[in-house]
């Protein structure tokens, strides 16, 4: 893929960047290596003052970094300025919190024949993030701010459909005050990044993206004796019982379903809905899907914007089309708009088999699949039908039941009566093909850590 940006709204090419050369990238390589090993010795006093400062920074820019993101990937301009705004409350976060999540961890000295005994957390180097376009903003951000309030330094490999966004972030920190090697994007495609991965001086990797991107990263850094975190795709379920509130399940499945355009990891995907309220549900949610405006995502009356991409858009409409040819039913939608741009038509479809491709692969869109189980024991059986294992909803008032799908369900994370969202003070990651390792949370800053054993006799 060309490093470019290109308007989904329209198909657009409006600007084009050539990657970093090899010189290039081996500069940016040392000077990460270099700065590492004197920015490790910053306290967190002095980071928390660095990252409240780049915080600043983005809120008087969310504006203009909103549209940035909009204009390169689609994204509703009030989900922009929302995704802008939970950067500035995550950054904060960490600055916050970093220190106590990070303190020395004392041990029972006695019991070890020690005077004093403890574990400490310290930072492990250059780590290359490998990010995706569809939380551009964000998924960086949640990977940054603890890294570099940990003592690390990041490398920034951004997906090459918005590289404006990728260049605003390798600028954002040095511009707060963080020394120049702190955090550094790298306009590269996706074939060097083997050759960074091998690289002794990058220590470790996250990558959030693809099931295939994420075991080539695996594969290539287990090679290499070095640490990743991956946060890979989703195929979320939302299941409904018949104690639920039905209005706000409905009205829950429609945003869980479009948020960004449908373009969300997890984002629930197969609507799973307890035959004693399946018809009510279906009704409801078939009527608020087919009401959602699709259109520019620079208008503030758009609910639903183009794909990301043209490819994405295809993969779509190949995976509905195989749905319908073997006999899935289109509730509403099922179609791309007769217009320009990477559009598809908020779509629900029922009747999907486990021969059919949507059964098993994740819907990268705004395509809902609908069905109808008997029981709680179906329901979860049919949840955890999937090889992915990220998020997880369910909708109950029985406590009983609530307990069960806490303990069940094969899942990162499991809501309750709620919608699979990413915050600061909780840990995100998945289980299965979904991926390991968390972000967020004490656990996500402590992920890309030395836990170091001190005995002092």
């Amino acid at each position: 893929m060309a490093i470019a940006t290109i308007n989904p709204a329209t198909g657009e090419t409006l600007k084009t960047f050539e990657p970093l050369s090899d010189q290039e990238v081996e500069e940016r390589l040392a000077r990460a290596a270099s700065e590492f090993r004197t920015y490790r010795n910053a306290d967190f006093k002095q980071r928390a003052s660095w990252m409240r400062a780049a915080a600043d920074l983005l809120e008087s820019e969310r504006e203009e970094v909103a549209r940035l993101m909009t204009t390169e990937m689609g994204k509703t301009l009030a989900a922009a300025r929302a995704e802008a705004t939970k950067c500035v409350t995550g950054m904060r976060y960490y600055a916050d919190h970093a220190e106590e999540f990070l303190a020395d961890e004392p041990a029972d000295a006695r019991a070890v024949g020690a005077r004093h005994a403890y574990a400490r957390y310290q930072p492990l180097g250059p780590v290359l993030a490998v990010m995706p376009w569809n939380f551009p903003l964000w998924q960086v951000i949640r990977f940054a701010a603890p890294a570099l309030m940990a003592g690390n330094v990041g490398l920034l490999k951004h997906s090459s459909n918005v590289p404006q966004t990728a260049l605003y972030l390798g600028e954002l920190f040095t511009r707060a005050g963080f020394p120049p090697g702190c955090f550094q994007t790298l306009l590269i495609g996706s074939a060097q990044v083997e050759r960074l991965l091998r690289d002794e001086r990058v220590v470790a990797a996250t990558l959030t993206g693809s099931e295939p991107a994420g075991r080539s990263v695996a594969s290539i850094a287990g090679g290499e004796v070095k640490k990743t975190v991956l946060e890979l795709g989703g195929s979320d379920p939302y299941v409904v019982m018949p104690s639920a509130d039905i209005e706000g399940a409905v009205s829950t499945a429609v945003t869980a379903r479009v948020q960004n355009n449908g373009q969300s990891c997890i984002a629930a995907k197969r609507f799973i809905v307890h035959a004693d309220v399946y018809d009510e549900f279906a009704g409801r949610f078939v009527e608020r899907m087919e009401s959602l405006r699709v259109g520019d995502p620079m208008e503030d009356s758009t609910d639903v914007g183009p794909l990301a991409t043209e490819q994405g858009l295809d993969d779509l409409e190949k995976l509905v089309a195989d749905a319908v040819g073997r006999g899935a039913r289109v509730l509403c939608g099922g179609v791309s708009p007769d217009r320009p741009g990477w559009f598809y038509e908020p779509t629900v479809l029922a009747g999907v088999t486990p021969e059919m491709r949507l059964f098993r692969e994740e819907a990268f869109g705004p395509v809902a699949s609908l069905y109808r189980v008997q029981d709680i024991d179906e329901a979860i059986a049919l949840a955890n039908s999937t090889s992915f294992g990220l998020g997880s909803n369910a909708w109950t008032k029985d406590e009983i039941e609530q307990e069960r799908f806490v303990a069940d369900l094969e899942a990162g994370m499991v809501f309750v009566n709620g919608m699979v969202v990413s915050y600061p003070q909780l840990p995100f990651g998945g289980v299965k093909n979904s991926g390991y390792g968390r972000e967020l949370s004490a656990h996500g800053i402590r992920e890309f850590c030395n836990l170091k054993t001190v005995w002092i006799g």
